[in-house]
């Protein structure tokens, strides 16, 4: 993966100047700030990256430039990432499950803040870190829909467990504070509505009063046709709700956006390698690429198409079948994607909003996955 020192006006410059064969992540860090200035404006408590989302330096660097200054962290190259970069910030280590080795990397990296989300995992933390000034947070789980995939499934522990868990930690000597996270892509705001009253409900059993609540990532960045996610309604029920559900005991909020932060900020540029009989595209890059994240959480279709020239391609959309570039049957894009019915081998498919889960889960499986990231002031044309 390469880093071009060039600044470039948009992608339609790149696709006229350098016709690239190799998938290309075109970036734009004033997009990042400014959506970071969002998130730090508008939600009512602290703001956290989530590292393992993009963990590029130059994302890095231009979140801490933001004014971001939490990151969450989920393995001990993450921890030493933000070290190097950003030695002051808050490191939020809410991977629920390490091993020993990895407590104690973070424990020697001056880690204060964990999560749990089991009796095993919650006894180990006991053991290994220094109660002085720790938090942990025990991670709970609910039934709820609306996200592009169920986070639940892997992490989280039951209401009932988790007030166990959580009055454990406090009976320990540790802060005690709860997260937990609505899924990724989550465009439906109640979702936090009851997560935060479950929290309530945590610490209402428990009879620990809950010194931080993290609502998690989740928020969703502009995947789709029309209007972009409004962040601010998520945040003024977030903060509402937290005031109902709490009263005088509401805790500090705290959130921990990856795809949220990050996805807007980045295109991407790939090509047609072949139109095999004007039905099937296959592109120079798929699924072991920059686009595994699109069989999981359904196809981006933000998509422009250009000519090798530059010009925008109008003609009418029909649906296609899009494969990626390896021999793989399973390199395949969900369903079909709508294209313009003048599409020709060469021209090139821009998919926005790109940022998250793209260069972190490039691969270079079958021989492909040759990818660029480029600089560029504007994300349009």
């Amino acid at each position: 993966m390469g880093l071009s020192k060039t600044i470039w006006a948009q992608p339609s410059e790149i696709i006229r100047t350098k016709q690239p064969d190799h998938p290309v992540l075109v970036f734009a860090p004033t997009v990042l700030q400014a959506t970071a200035r969002r998130f730090l404006k508008g939600f009512p408590g602290i703001v956290t990256y989530a590292v393992k989302s993009n963990p590029d330096e130059m994302v890095i660097e231009n979140l801490v430039a933001a004014g971001v200054k939490g990151f969450d962290v989920a393995s001990p190259f993450e921890i030493d990432l933000i070290r190097r970069l950003a030695p002051g910030a808050a490191l939020h280590y809410h991977n629920p499950v390490r091993g020993r080795d990895e407590i104690a990397h973070a424990v020697k990296a001056g880690v204060k803040t964990w999560s749990v989300d089991s009796v095993s995992e919650l006894e180990k933390l006991i053991e290994l870190v220094p109660t002085e000034n720790c938090e942990i947070s025990v991670r709970y789980k609910l039934p709820v829909s609306g996200a592009a995939y169920n986070f639940g499934a892997k992490f989280g522990a039951t209401v009932e467990l988790a007030a166990a868990l959580l009055k454990r930690a406090a009976e320990a000597g540790f802060i005690p504070s709860l997260t937990f996270h609505p899924g990724t892509q989550c465009t439906d705001p109640m979702a936090w509505d009851a997560y935060i009253r479950a929290a309530a409900t945590i610490c209402a059993e428990a009879g620990v009063q809950a010194h931080r609540l993290n609502v998690g990532g989740g928020f969703p960045n502009h995947r789709q046709q029309g209007p972009a996610p409004v962040l601010e309604e998520i945040f003024a029920l977030i903060d509402r709700v937290a005031t109902e559900a709490f009263g005088a005991n509401r805790p500090i909020l705290v959130c921990e956006p990856g795809r949220g932060l990050v996805g807007d900020a980045f295109t991407h540029i790939t090509r047609v390698k072949a139109l095999r009989d004007d039905t099937h595209v296959f592109l120079n890059d798929g699924v072991y690429g920059g686009l595994t994240e699109l069989p999981m959480i359904g196809n981006i279709d933000r998509i422009e198409v250009y000519s090798p020239e530059g010009i925008r391609r109008d003609g009418e959309a029909i649906g296609r079948i899009v494969f990626g570039p390896t021999c793989d049957s399973v390199d395949r894009l969900p369903g079909e994607l709508m294209l313009p019915a003048d599409l020709a081998e060469g021209d090139f498919l821009v998919f926005q909003g790109m940022g998250a889960y793209s260069s972190a889960t490039n691969t270079r499986f079958n021989g492909f996955g040759q990818m660029e990231i480029v600089t560029a002031l504007s994300l349009k044309g």
